[in-house]
């Protein structure tokens, strides 16, 4: 289903021949090669297991299917009999490789088993603070789905203790990647209790490729609504969850933070009772708030949320401003050069203006950026939520192509015979040959093909004032320095300049 994970799985029959196997058991398979001992078990606390191999030609392990946990000596062996031994530290939880020998075209499957998984109740806390690979049993809520839900049935539960991603499911049937989620009749608000063992993904804590041990269904449901069809507008304005109640009333809880601008307007009774919200004007940008729907039977309790987005004014900010807002979901309009470009078919660049940089992941739809042209050193306006990677800000959740300016890498003397015109940008890369103010960064540009005055060498897009104003000494450059600067061509009494000179990159002249 998913390469990223190696998961064991044991199951009655393989634990049986596990305990049947000896030191002198010996399982021959194939003429060209054989094995002592095809399942090879090694203890938990760590440990070794030998096995003899006979062949009859030169044999050699396969790579691919050794994990780093487990040593070989030796991984490759000539005709006749050779002691090969298995090695592995100690393990938290049980654990198994699948190995294969090649000799002669022909190949020998060994099986590696360390231990057996022995399953730990815990909290969702408890998982997140415990070691990877072992394996735990979990109860907790659905809460949302995620990505590719219906047929693997990734989602996310919580237990009141902290929250956790479900990779992979078994269905009815055992069977993983087979819409389990239709399988189980599951829905959001139901009660789970699931057995996997964890893995930590991006930071991302799972339980991977679980098998359903319990389900209890929400006493409550939410009815036909789409947080994004009903989103509130900027203006102010009411919308409505439509929910389905098998318990005794319904209770909402708004988080504190959203307090300020969402309030609740209506509820009806019943066992399909409405909840209306109401959101006056936004003079800020795009906000929602996860609000919880509870009720109870007495002995049993559920709870459901909901997101209730409103549409906000796009706030446009420089990259310092950025990097420094929260994370939420206010839409940021950022101007600035694309000063790298980390893959150009996921539209991932790096976003440059005169206050700093900042990565754009996953600009527009798949191919977008290549579609449109861009590359390095186009001057582009992008908006979108402020995001992390690994604690590393970054624009994220498709942050959206605006505009953009195109910018030509071209030489001096070319650039000498374009016309005058602001809205057009070059690219030029030289020797910085004189320096005539180093306060606003006035200077000349030489390459092997002529000489051209820069008027005013600037930090980045977007710097007014005093942010233009000594960068050169603050960026360490000087005189016989290599210089890459944007800007358009202008002539003033009858001198030929580069203006609005935007710094790019510059490097000593040794290097």
């Amino acid at each position: 289903m998913k390469l990223r994970y190696f998961i064991p799985a044991f199951i009655a029959l393989v634990g049986a021949m596990m305990v049947s196997c000896s030191d002198e058991d010996t399982v021959t398979l194939l003429d060209e090669i054989q094995v002592s001992r095809s399942y090879v078990p090694i203890n938990l606390e760590g440990g070794e297991a030998t096995i003899d191999v006979n062949a009859k030609a030169d044999w050699s392990f396969e790579e691919a299917g050794i994990p780093e946990w487990l040593t070989i000596t030796p991984m490759e062996g000539k005709a006749g009999e050779t002691k090969v031994k298995f090695s592995a530290p100690a393990a938290n939880n049980g654990r198994n490789a699948d190995l294969k020998i090649n000799c002669a075209g022909r190949t020998q499957n060994i099986k590696i088993i360390q231990g057996l998984p022995v399953v730990q109740d815990a909290t969702c806390a408890e998982v997140i603070a415990g070691p990877e690979s072992k394996t735990y049993r979990v109860t907790g809520a659905i809460t949302r789905w995620a990505n590719n839900y219906e047929k693997y049935g990734n989602m996310w539960i919580s237990d009141g203790t902290g929250e956790i991603q479900i990779y992979g499911m078994a269905d009815k049937n055992g069977k993983l990647a087979n819409n389990p989620v239709a399988s189980w009749g599951l829905e959001i608000g139901d009660v789970i209790t699931v057995e996997g063992p964890k893995s930590v993904y991006n930071g991302i804590t799972e339980l991977v490729d679980v098998k359903v041990v319990k389900i209890v269904k929400s006493l409550l449901k939410i009815e036909g609504y789409d947080p994004e069809d009903a989103t509130i507008p900027l203006e102010g304005g009411d919308v409505t969850v439509n929910l389905s109640c098998k318990g005794n009333g319904v209770s909402v809880e708004i988080p504190e933070s959203a307090k300020n601008w969402l309030a609740i307007t209506n509820i009806t009774a019943g066992s399909n009772p409405t909840v209306t919200f109401h959101a006056n004007a936004n003079a800020g940008g795009d906000r929602s708030a996860e609000v919880t729907f509870k009720t109870s039977n007495g002995s049993q309790e559920s709870a459901v949320t909901a997101t209730i987005n409103q549409k906000g004014s796009i706030v446009a900010c420089t990259v310092a401003e950025f990097l420094a807002a929260d994370e939420d979901a206010t839409q940021y309009r950022l101007t600035g050069v694309i000063q790298k470009v980390t893959k150009a078919s996921s539209g991932d660049f790096v976003l440059r203006d005169w206050s700093g940089e900042v990565a754009i992941y996953h600009m527009g739809a798949q191919g977008e950026f290549e579609s449109l042209g861009l590359k390095e050193g186009d001057i582009i306006t992008v908006v979108g939520q402020r995001g992390s990677y690994n604690g590393t800000p970054q624009m994220s959740k498709g942050g959206q192509y605006e505009t953009h300016i195109p910018v030509t890498d071209i030489t001096v003397a070319e650039f000498l015979t374009k016309p005058d015109d602001e809205s057009v940008y070059y690219r030029l890369s030289g020797q910085i040959t004189d320096i005539d103010n180093p306060t606003y960064g006035n200077l000349t540009l030489t390459d092997d093909t002529g000489s051209v005055y820069v008027y005013g060498c600037y930090p980045g897009w977007g710097a007014t004032g005093d942010n233009r104003k000594n960068w050169l000494e603050t960026a360490g450059i000087e005189l016989e320095d290599n210089l890459k600067i944007i800007g358009y061509k202008k002539t003033f009494n009858g001198k030929i300049e580069l203006c609005g000179g935007i710094y790019f990159s510059h490097s000593k002249p040794e290097e």
